[in-house]
């Protein structure tokens, strides 16, 4: 091999300048990183601070949220089975109630607290926060009026709880729907109807609510009796047999006040109506109903008071029969000299033809 291809394959030694400028670049990145470093560690340092802070921010919400439930539970389980908690709510449903809210401020805690930790993290980083926010407002637009009917009933059940208008256990009539109430969501609220079925009511489609569980109930009985009978007699009957029931139980705890005798509701030819009313429990004036009628018909048997559509008191003595019922009316064949009986032709006997 020749000398010129020797030296044409040997490398070709490096230019003293590119060195420089390693040594030069170098020297660049160590000034630049030591200018910079204490902004990276202040910036970090922040970092981690605000998400612990918000970290252990979140848990001792969370975590207060979480005692003042269970305290409200156990406030409603300490009165269940006493005769003031036969007068509140039922533990079943403060605790749905109670759970609903605490979940939806626990939410609530954890979007606000966590979402404003993640804008100071960007804010750390010298971030534009204007056009994020920006964009995120056109998006909550546009989600908002895509979801609108969601939103709505989210919303329609947030304020359903919090103002208690139902709980488990209420009978209501929700207009598209009515029977008792067995599940509270924050979105669908289960009935059960009359039949046993189950409604899944959407809380955003509800525009009134009628409640027949809070407050109290009126147990109303109209007694139809004949307009011969005397009203003081009347009166005084039925105040007893309401007297009476008033003392036994359970109706002493479904009374909720004395039963009343309001006044004659209607009088007609035949019969009177009197009207009775009562005060109840919420959610029992149907079974009172049905006891005051029950008490009522036995009293008046008892005084011999007959109600209309009963049997009399003395069957009617059943008329004498008409002797001439049995008799036929007279006939013009009868008489053997009438016009009649002479114009009718003889029946000739059969003639013997064996003679």
């Amino acid at each position: 091999m020749s000398l010129s291809a020797l030296l044409a394959a040997a490398p070709s030694p490096e230019p003293v300048g590119s060195l420089d400028e390693a040594a030069e670049q170098a020297g660049h990145a160590a000034s630049w990183v030591e200018e910079n470093w204490s902004t990276w560690l202040s910036t970090g340092l922040r970092i981690v601070l605000i998400a612990a802070i918000a970290i252990m921010l979140r848990i001792a919400v969370r975590r207060a949220l979480t005692k003042l439930i269970d305290r409200m539970n156990r406030s409603a389980q300490a009165v269940e089975g006493t005769t003031l908690g036969g007068l509140l709510v039922n533990a079943e449903r403060r605790r749905q109630r109670s759970e609903a809210i605490g979940s939806v401020l626990r939410s609530v805690a954890s979007f606000l607290i966590l979402g404003t930790a993640v804008l100071m993290i960007l804010g750390a980083f010298q971030i534009n926060l204007a056009p994020l926010l920006a964009s995120a407002g056109v998006a909550g637009v546009a989600i908002g009026f895509g979801a609108r009917n969601l939103v709505t009933d989210f919303l329609s059940g947030v304020f359903m709880i919090l103002e208690d208008q139902y709980g488990v256990g209420d009978t209501v009539d929700a207009g598209i729907a009515s029977g008792e109430v067995i599940e509270v969501g924050l979105r669908v609220t289960k009935l059960r109807g009359a039949d046993g079925e189950i409604w899944y009511v959407r809380n955003g489609e509800v525009k009134r609510i009628g409640n027949l569980s809070q407050g109290w109930s009126t147990a109303g009985v109209d007694v139809t009796v004949r307009p011969t009978e005397d009203l003081d007699r009347v009166r005084t009957v039925i105040t007893e047999a309401a007297a009476a029931m008033a003392k036994e139980e359970p109706w002493s705890e479904r009374l909720w006040g004395p039963v009343e005798v309001l006044g004659l509701d209607a009088v007609l030819l035949d019969s009177m109506t009197v009207r009775v009313s009562a005060k109840t429990m919420p959610g029992k004036s149907l079974g009172v109903e049905r006891e005051l009628r029950w008490r009522i018909k036995r009293a008046f048997d008892e005084a011999g008071i007959r109600i209309v559509g009963g049997v009399p008191a003395q069957a009617e003595e059943a008329a004498a029969p008409d002797p001439s019922a049995a008799v036929a009316a007279p006939s013009a064949y009868a008489s053997a000299t009438s016009p009649q009986s002479l114009a009718t032709a003889p029946i000739n006997p059969p003639l013997n033809k064996g003679k």
